[in-house]
């Protein structure tokens, strides 16, 4: 896989993740805090990469 494709890869994620992380209705609930934690990873990764996250990033935790 190149590395534009796991960048491409990563957003994708990254945009569902957030997608996910809104529907949950208990944000103490064990899954929500399991995707949190993937959604600051993505978050890392997608930074360091250097994308722009100010119009991507919904949740802004």
């Amino acid at each position: 896989m190149t590395e534009k494709e796991q960048m491409q890869k990563n957003v994708e994620e990254f945009d569902r993740l957030q997608r996910f992380m809104t529907l949950v209705d208990d944000k103490e609930s064990n899954v929500y805090k399991a995707m949190k934690e993937r959604y600051i990873t993505l978050k890392v990764i997608l930074t360091a990469s250097g994308i722009n996250l100010t119009e991507l990033d919904r949740i802004k935790e």
